[in-house]
């Protein structure tokens, strides 16, 4: 049995909350439109995406044409536009294993690309509908929200094999790796909790069940350095701050309906989440509390991404004017 590594481990704990939750802010964020750069394929829907940051390319899924876009941030443009990835949602560039992970929902697989040569060097079967996607770099082992399959898949990364299946007891949401407590964690959506898992021995070793001020939790972000999950609650439209030493709800905040994914720039200290809605909540870090500085709005923006290094945001836009494009944004308080 290998050594358990996750300093997460424990009973199972309620994450309460007794605090108000405040009125949403009515302010306009401040983004401004840098450019709208064409996107190859149709005008449907995109879904995850990943940057790597030492090589400037960010992944974009595009769910809807099947596509797996690879689009570099530093000359702003499409490098290269992937076929072969069909209803494509999770997406995460591993630069330690110089490789991209994609889930291929309409192929039930994990699709493993070279970075590189961006080729296609395996096909992992298994998941019923793969999502988010985490990677525990110790372990080296790759671990795959199956969102109505209920579990989490483990893949190997040295031979793109599945190690084993992790009952989850609730649909998988979003699959997040945390450095700091070497833990992976999956928001368990209809079960109201946080699955922690131990990467080596790739098991359960504790339950967070979250407060209904934070309810159906899919979307999730690890601030590491500070010791914080950022958890988006699908149905209450509202931001958990998850402590991750008391294992308490530190804040609540409004953000726009059906959140779906999240992008943290911790230089900048700004968070920016992606609703179905089409509104970004964005908001800005001080003093490890949240505060609400207003709201993007752009036509399903419900995929975002940040480059720390610029403090760019992409939002991949299915339709603009019958087109997809990727629209790129900078905050227009910051120098």
């Amino acid at each position: 049995m290998p050594t358990p590594t996750c300093k997460l481990a424990g009973p199972a704990v309620e994450a309460h909350w007794s605090g108000a939750i405040p009125p949403a802010s009515r302010a306009e964020a401040p983004l401004r439109v840098v450019a709208d750069v064409p996107l190859p394929g149709s005008a449907s829907r995109f879904d995850y995406q990943s940057l790597e940051p030492a090589s400037g390319r960010l992944f974009i899924s595009h769910m809807g044409a099947g596509q797996l876009v690879v689009f570099d941030v530093r000359a702003g443009r499409v490098i290269r536009n992937l076929d072969g990835f069909p209803t494509v949602t999770g997406v995460l560039a591993a630069p330690a294993e110089h490789r991209a992970y994609a889930s291929a929902t309409g192929a039930h697989a994990v699709i493993v690309v070279d970075d590189s040569t961006l080729g296609i060097v395996a096909r992992v079967p298994g998941p019923r509908f793969p999502d988010g996607i985490a990677y525990a770099p110790e372990e080296r082992r790759v671990f795959v929200s199956d969102e109505s399959g209920r579990r989490d898949f483990v893949i190997d990364a040295r031979t793109n094999s599945v190690v084993t299946q992790i009952e989850l007891d609730g649909e998988a949401g979003n699959t997040q790796y945390d450095p700091g407590s070497r833990c992976v964690i999956v928001a368990v959506q209809t079960a109201n909790q946080l699955a922690v898992i131990d990467p080596a021995s790739a098991t359960i070793v504790r339950r967070i069940t979250l407060d209904h001020a934070v309810r159906y939790p899919h979307g999730v972000y690890i601030d590491a350095a500070h010791h914080r999950a950022f958890v988006a609650g699908q149905e209450s439209a509202t931001l958990g701050v998850l402590d991750l030493q008391t294992l308490q709800l530190r804040q609540v905040l409004p953000i726009g309906s059906d959140p779906d994914v999240l992008a943290f720039d911790p230089t900048l200290g700004r968070l920016y989440v992606a609703a179905e809605s089409g509104v970004v909540a964005v908001l800005e870090d001080r003093d490890r509390s949240l505060s609400q500085l207003g709201w993007y709005r752009a036509p399903k923006a419900h995929s975002v991404a940040v480059d720390p290094a610029t403090h760019r945001v992409y939002l991949p836009l299915a339709d603009v004017s019958g087109h997809p494009v990727l629209r790129v944004l900078v905050p227009s308080d910051s120098h």
